[in-house]
């Protein structure tokens, strides 16, 4: 009886893990048809979830897309990590044509050697890259068309972008779906465009920034003397606005108060203004605060921005030595420093500012100053004379004093502003009324004006942002901040369409640890200090140790005294001992970051393992413990 029992069990668990198997299919089937389209991303930044830019060009665009996604299988075969990224991309596609109803239509082709495949896309400029001794020539790129015949495309998919990689694509959405694009005007005193730089005249290549510009707008350069503004001109884009003219000023106010947009980058001292030999023909400030003042903002005079806790490391020389040392005005800013309400820095993660200037609101009523980028409240506003000829780095860093308050660095303009010229256009030389000027003269704007203000022109510039590389004898392009999409986002928004604005800025940041930064910090600043100390002293013996070398070596005393030769010894010596001192205290600060380096590293790799087996033996105790009294209790 009991046996049959025993069946009858043996039976029935057998039934219960046949019909568990079961049902585990049945769940999984039915959940991968139900819910093929939900995602669950618990990344931090969600680096894996489309943005609302990417929805709404997906969800607004009219135009059929064909999109011919070509992958070797042969490089996948030789490259795993390019396998891997293909499958990345290949499922980010596939999301795009789900969402976008079937009007973006996506193609995957295997491009074999010597294939018609292989020739279309040698036809679609993609770049194929060597396999083998054979000379098989293996390709990774995307090419777009739309039912007019434009093309773009990526010629090849490098995993060096792989956290720009929704930037890229949707770009070429953006790009086929909206063929009509806004018209930005670029004044500039500077060599944005490429062309011949102030003195010495040394050719210099087009800003990046264009090019990232034009992307999504029609650029029209503008000459810095004119006397009104084209009407094609949508939005006005200003790089380091100084030695205009009057006409030329005026003719901004006016296209400003009569409905146009404006971004301006303004700076205390543009780097990039200052030619290569440090000559420099006049200082490198910008000349805008009449114009600015009218709009409820100035550029403080002569000031530029510090941050600490945004401060670059950079190598500097000291001496005979390199050292590295916190940059306190070259800025790598993140999202603490950003208005995440905005929609232009929303979704911004990082952006690198050099030697930025300090703006400040004027307080006209009917306009609202919106900061959308700031300093952190371990700030300070540092004369612009101390950085614009040979900068102490070193000096800035041990310095510092912080004011204690953010300073601002970019905002957003939005109110009824007046003109600057309230007496109307400016006169000709001989008195006479002006020509060529807008024909009605405006005294204030009929609509809220909207505009962009930016403290810093480096920024712009691409040693600043981003890094050239070669590959496969092509330039590629890879930003390390996002100071183009900045740009690029504030037009975006100055242009009326926010569509492009939350994809970008997805790019991986980093996440440093501020509490590591912060002690690493105080303590490099008092090494600082004590090795200016050290340094003062040991230059003071040196001077003394060589004057009594030099009366020792004259004429006029052929034998040394006992005093001279005690006191050259002892000169000596001291120079020997502060030496040791300034080996002691960089020992020290050495050791202060190898403590906490060690430290670190315990608790990330040594802490969680001991913590889970010391777990794991009090469970295991537990468990016996219970067991063993349960024997008893029976």
């Amino acid at each position: 009886m009991r046996w049959l029992e025993s069946m009858e069990r043996s039976k029935l668990a057998v039934m219960g893990l046949a019909l568990g198997v079961v049902l585990f299919f049945a769940v999984n089937v039915f959940s991968n048809t139900t819910f093929q389209s939900a995602r669950l991303d618990l990344t931090q930044g969600k680096l894996f979830t489309l943005s609302s830019g990417t929805l709404k060009v997906l969800a607004s665009s009219g135009e059929p897309i064909s999109l011919k996604f070509y992958f070797s299988k042969l490089l996948g075969e030789r490259s795993p990590q390019h396998a891997t990224y293909f499958e990345r991309i290949r499922e980010l596609l596939e999301r795009y044509q789900d969402i976008s109803g079937g009007r973006v239509q996506l193609e995957v082709i295997n491009p074999e050697p010597f294939s018609d495949d292989e020739d279309r896309a040698v036809a679609a400029g993609l770049t194929g890259i060597p396999l083998n001794e054979a000379g098989d020539l293996g390709y990774f790129g995307l090419s777009g068309s739309n039912s007019t015949d434009d093309k773009a495309g990526i010629p090849f998919f490098t995993p060096e972008r792989e956290t720009f990689l929704e930037y890229d694509l949707t770009r070429i959405i953006y790009t086929l779906a909206d063929p009509e694009r806004k018209v930005i005007g670029v004044m500039s005193p500077l060599p944005i465009n490429g062309g011949a730089a102030q003195p010495p005249y040394q050719q210099s290549p087009r800003w990046t920034v264009l090019d990232q510009i034009s992307d999504f707008f029609t650029v029209k350069m503008l000459p810095t003397q004119m006397r009104e503004i084209p009407g094609d001109i949508d939005i006005l884009m200003l790089v380091h606005p100084k030695g205009l003219d009057d006409f030329t000023l005026y003719a901004i106010d006016q296209f400003v108060i009569g409905g146009g947009r404006a971004m301006v980058f303004v700076d205390a001292n543009a780097e990039v203004d200052v030619p290569p030999d440090g000559r420099m023909q006049s200082l490198p400030v910008s000349d805008f605060n009449k114009i600015l003042t009218t709009w409820g903002l100035k550029l403080a005079d002569n000031k530029v921005a510090g941050d600490l806790d945004a401060a670059r490391r950079v190598n500097v020389r000291v001496g005979k030595k390199t050292s590295v040392v916190d940059y306190v005005i070259w800025l790598g800013l993140d999202k603490r420093n950003f208005d995440r309400g905005d929609l232009i820095t929303g979704n911004i993660s990082s952006l690198n500012f050099a030697g930025a200037g300090i703006l400040e609101p004027t307080g006209i009523e009917g306009i609202k100053i919106q900061p959308l980028i700031s300093t952190g409240p371990r700030s300070m506003a540092i004369d612009a004379s101390k950085v614009m000829s040979r900068p102490d780095a070193v000096g800035l860093f041990r310095d510092f004093k912080a004011d204690g308050k953010p300073l601002m660095l970019a905002a957003r303009i939005n109110g009824t502003v007046k003109t600057a010229f309230p007496d109307g256009p400016p006169k000709e030389k001989d008195g006479t009324p002006a020509k060529g000027v807008p024909p009605k003269h405006l005294a204030q704007s009929a609509t809220p004006a909207n505009l962009v203000v930016v403290s810093d022109v480096d920024m712009l510039h691409d040693r600043f942002w981003a890094e050239i590389r070669q590959l496969l004898g092509q330039q590629l392009l890879v930003p390390y901040a996002n100071n183009a999409d900045f740009v690029v986002s504030a037009l975006d928004n100055l242009g009326g369409s926010d569509d492009l604005i939350g994809l970008r800025g997805r790019a991986n940041s980093t996440r440093p640890f501020t509490m590591v930064q912060d002690i690493r910090q105080a303590a490099e600043r008092k090494f600082r200090t004590k090795e200016r100390d050290l340094q003062t002293k040991l230059e003071a013996a040196r001077a003394k140790l060589d004057s009594l070398q030099r009366r020792r070596g004259g004429k006029q005393e052929v034998v040394v005294s006992a005093d001279d030769k005690s006191a050259i010894q002892d000169s000596r010596n001291k120079i020997v001992r502060i030496r040791k001192g300034l080996r002691d205290v960089q020992v020290a600060l050495r050791q202060d970051i190898n403590r906490l380096e060690g430290l670190l590293k315990f608790l990330n790799i040594g802490l969680i393992p001991l913590l889970l087996g010391f777990g794991a033996i009090v469970v295991a105790l537990i468990g016996r413990f219970r067991r063993k009294s349960l024997f008893v209790t029976e």
